[in-house]
């Protein structure tokens, strides 16, 4: 009795292990999951703050920039364009005045003139290929002041109002005085000036 049930159990163990070998068999392997492709880098903006390095770009709410600290900060609801213009011309604020300055091909120098000092601005808003002198930013653009940029010229002299704040080598009505390239916090008389600006701006 005892050996008909040793070899029922163990008869009854081969049949589990039998019946039960297809069925693991059967079951499916997972696939190995492919790790997604990584996002390919942005590519950099062949104008502006790329053009120039820039790094800091600092903005404001609303349509108006403000100055902090010597700093030009760009308003959000700005054109891309105008911020450009805004955080390159930041890069040359502070640097000394000199006459010819800015003009080399490649924009950048040591010191910036007036006309240097906007034309730095305009190229690194994608607004302009080459540097000019106040005399020729009487062709500038359109005739007028912008909505956004204008650039205030004669034979004599250049500045621009970007975002409105004048960009401006001259301390004519600033308090803070001081020559060079320079965010004045306000206008000063545009009389015997034209205005020009970029189109669309």
């Amino acid at each position: 009795m005892r050996g008909t049930a040793l070899g029922m159990s163990m008869m009854l163990l081969a049949f589990m292990a039998v019946a039960g070998a297809p069925a693991a068999a059967q079951s499916p392997v997972p696939a190995p999951v492919a790790a997604p492709a990584p996002a390919p880098a942005p590519t950099p903006p062949s104008t502006g703050g790329a053009a120039y390095g820039v790094v800091f770009q600092p903005t404001v709410p609303g349509v108006v920039a403000q100055i902090l600290n010597g700093v030009a900060y760009a308003p959000e609801q700005a054109p891309d364009q105008v911020k450009q213009a805004v955080w390159a011309a930041n890069q040359i604020v502070g640097l000394p005045y000199r006459l010819g300055g800015g003009h080399k091909l490649g924009f950048n120098d040591r010191a910036y003139d007036c006309s240097g000092t906007v034309s730095f601005a305009m190229h690194g808003a994608g607004l302009l290929a080459r540097p000019r002198d106040s005399s020729s930013f009487l062709r500038y653009g359109a005739a007028g002041p912008g909505q956004w940029i204008t650039v205030y010229t004669n034979p004599g002299h250049a500045f621009a109002v970007i975002a409105g704040l004048r960009l401006d080598t001259s301390a004519a009505g600033d308090p803070a005085g001081g020559s060079g390239p320079r965010w004045r916090p306000n206008l000063r008389s545009t009389r015997g000036y034209k205005a020009r600006h970029p189109r669309g701006l």
